[in-house]
Parts: structure tokens; C-alpha cells; sequence
């Protein structure tokens, strides 16, 4: 019985060392990632190795980083480990990323004021410098992340009023529509940050009844996908199944031209190469662009819409589209605000600020 016991231990010390040291192996020889499109973010490479480097433990803490970065396997490891986190450790979320009611969500507390600050002094920048004095009609609305209607009784969550209250007060050039009410959870995808267009034609509705304007209702919703799996889902790493992706057409949204003024060239509304992508979200308007135009040539009105927007706008703004002769789209995290005057004249148009909570409470991108 000894020596069964001492044999049984050679074995498992054999297969331990073949595990460790294949898996070093296969680490070592596996071709590097340049990037990880789970996590959309660019991955450590090998080092460059000499005697200097590695007495003084650069090397081996660069080597380091990398090993973490290309190892086989990665994404179904970083997969197990959130697994287990969540079901045997009970751990409420994961690099602030968390699962509530079948939806994953990402921790945004608390509000940020200096954030918040930051963002209005931008816009205050633009309304000083380029609508002060013109016939323009300023509009602002706040898009709530999806934190605001999932149940979060385990989760910390700042007063989404006390966010609207203070860009209301340092805005107050700009009438406030709010979509808080058009909005609910399922409007929502499961594995993204984004609101699904199919779902929110009422919303943008009524945000063109509270600009004066009349958009379409109806459209044909199109399946381009139903396996869509948004940032969230790459960012956390649980084992999901994919979602339907939509888009929406009609006859007028047809003949609309759309032109991306940053590459200097027509395209289409709806990028469906985009579906191979990182982000297949980036189909709706062909991703962040800095400077977009759409125009309607069936528009029954010569009014003219400018948009500040995030990316939330991408998905919104076909539909805003169909009540306004010109839709222009600015997105100042790429078009810095001191250059908007070389690329827009502002002259009897309405402008909306359209911004997602979420990114006024981490504002540092825009320009």
C-alpha cells in the first residue's frame, strides 16, 4: 500500500510538471495577438532581451505582461474565472462590470462633477463661440445608461436628477427634452452599452415633436445579425448567447445621402462590414466619425439639424433624419471644438446637444 501511494504521488507530480511545463512551452511558441478583440484593447508583445534589460528586471517584468497577455486560451480562461467568481465566490461584479436581470452592466459611480463640469465648459465653449448671436435653437438631452432602470439592489448608483439638474443650470441657453421616460430596460441591448434602434422610434418621435418637427413612424426593421455580442459582453468575458441585431429602413431613409466629411467621401447609412468587426455596433453610420452629413431629399421642411453627439447618436440620428431637410453630426472626442468653425456655419438651424450619461460622467475624450 506504500507503495501504491508513493507511485501515485510520482504521477501526479509527472502530470503536473507536463502541464506547467507544456503550457510554458505553448506559451512560449504561440504566435502574439497584436490585439485582443474581446477586450478591444492592444496586446503586450515579446520583449526585446539583452544583458542590460535583464539585470536590471525590465525584461523579466515585461516578459511578464506578455506571458499574461498571449496566453493560449486566454479568452475561455479569463471565461472560467468569472464564472467562478460569480457563482462560487458570490462576487457582485467583476472589474466593475456586473449581471443583473440578464443584462450586464458597467458600474459608472459616483457622478463625477468635475467631469460633468468638464463636458458643459466644452459646450459652453461652442455655444460662445459659434451660436451666440445666431437665429439658431439650442436643444440638449441626456440619454440614461441602462444602470438607471436595472434593478440594482446590491449595486451603487448616483441620482441621475442631480446630473440633469446641473447641465440644466449650466446650460441654460438650451431648452432640456427629456427621454428619460421613453426609455426602459428592454429597450436596451443585454450585452451592450446601447439602446436598440428598432426600440426607440417613439423616442426619437418625441424628441422631433419637442423640436417642432414631424419624423417618419414606420419602417422595416431589418435582421442583420442574431448573434450579436456587444462591448459588455467582450469586457466581462461570461459566456452569453449572441443577440438579434436590427437596422431600420424606409423608402425615405433610401434616398437620403449620407457623407463622411472626415475621409471626404459618400457612404452608406448602415456599415454591414462592420458585423465582421470588434464592434459590429459600428454598422450604424459606419462607427465614430467626427463629421457627418445627411441629407433627405423628400423633407418636407428646410429646416437643418446639428447634432453634438456620442455614439449613441449613431443609431438615433437616421431616424432624426427623416423630419429635417440636413442632419449634420458633430462628435468633438475626434473634431476638436476649437475647429468646428472651418467645417460648420450655424445659421438658422436647431442644434442638440445629445449626450449619454455616461459619458458626461467620464467626459476627458471630448476635444
Amino acid at each position: 500500500m506504500e507503495e501504491g501511494r508513493k507511485t501515485k504521488g510520482i504521477l501526479t507530480v509527472i502530470i503536473i510538471g507536463v502541464m506547467f511545463y507544456g503550457y510554458a512551452i505553448l506559451c512560449y511558441i504561440k504566435p502574439a495577438q497584436d490585439i485582443s478583440e474581446a477586450e478591444r484593447r492592444p496586446l503586450a508583445q515579446r520583449p526585446a532581451i539583452s544583458v542590460e534589460r535583464l539585470l536590471s528586471g525590465e525584461y523579466m517584468d515585461e516578459f511578464e505582461e506578455y506571458a499574461v497577455d498571449q496566453a493560449p486560451y486566454r479568452q475561455q480562461l479569463r471565461s472560467t474565472k468569472v464564472m467562478y467568481q460569480s457563482i462560487a465566490m458570490r462576487k457582485l461584479d467583476n472589474n466593475g462590470m456586473y449581471f443583473s436581470n440578464g443584462y450586464i452592466s458597467k458600474l459608472d459611480y459616483p457622478l463625477n462633477e468635475s467631469s460633468v463640469d468638464y463636458a458643459t465648459e466644452k459646450f459652453r465653449y461652442i455655444y460662445d463661440n459659434y451660436l451666440v448671436d445666431t437665429d439658431v435653437t439650442i436643444y440638449m438631452s441626456i440619454i440614461p445608461d441602462k444602470n438607471y432602470y436595472n434593478e440594482k439592489l446590491f449595486y451603487p448608483s448616483y441620482d441621475y436628477n442631480e446630473l440633469v439638474v446641473k447641465m440644466c443650470e449650466s446650460m441654460e441657453y438650451a431648452d432640456y427634452i427629456d427621454v428619460f421616460n421613453q426609455l426602459e430596460l428592454e429597450d436596451y441591448y443585454e450585452t451592450d452599452t446601447h439602446f436598440r434602434q428598432e426600440k426607440i422610434v417613439d423616442m426619437a418621435v418625441y424628441m422631433g415633436e419637442e423640436m417642432n418637427v414631424t419624423l417618419d413612424t414606420e419602417y422595416d426593421e431589418i435582421k442583420v445579425s442574431d448573434d450579436f455580442k456587444g462591448v459588455y459582453y467582450r469586457q466581462l468575458g461570461m459566456p452569453m448567447k449572441g443577440e438579434e441585431l436590427y437596422c431600420l429602413t424606409n423608402s425615405t431613409l433610401e434616398l437620403c445621402k449620407v457623407y463622411d466629411h472626415e475621409n471626404g467621401k459618400s457612404i452608406s447609412m448602415y456599415d454591414l462590414n462592420a458585423l465582421e468587426g470588434a464592434d459590429p455596433y459600428e454598422m450604424y453610420l459606419h462607427g465614430s466619425l467626427s463629421l457627418i452629413t445627411i441629407e433627405n431629399p423628400v423633407a418636407t421642411t428646410a429646416k437643418e439639424l446639428i447634432v453634438f453627439r456620442d455614439s449613441f447618436g449613431s443609431s438615433i440620428a437616421p431616424l432624426l433624419a427623416t423630419g429635417y431637410s440636413k442632419v449634420t453630426l458633430v462628435d468633438i472626442r475626434y473634431l476638436p471644438s476649437n475647429r468646428i468653425g472651418q467645417f460648420v456655419d450655424f445659421d438658422n438651424q436647431d442644434v442638440l446637444f445629445l449626450y449619454s450619461s455616461s459619458v458626461l460622467n467620464n467626459s476627458e475624450t471630448l476635444k
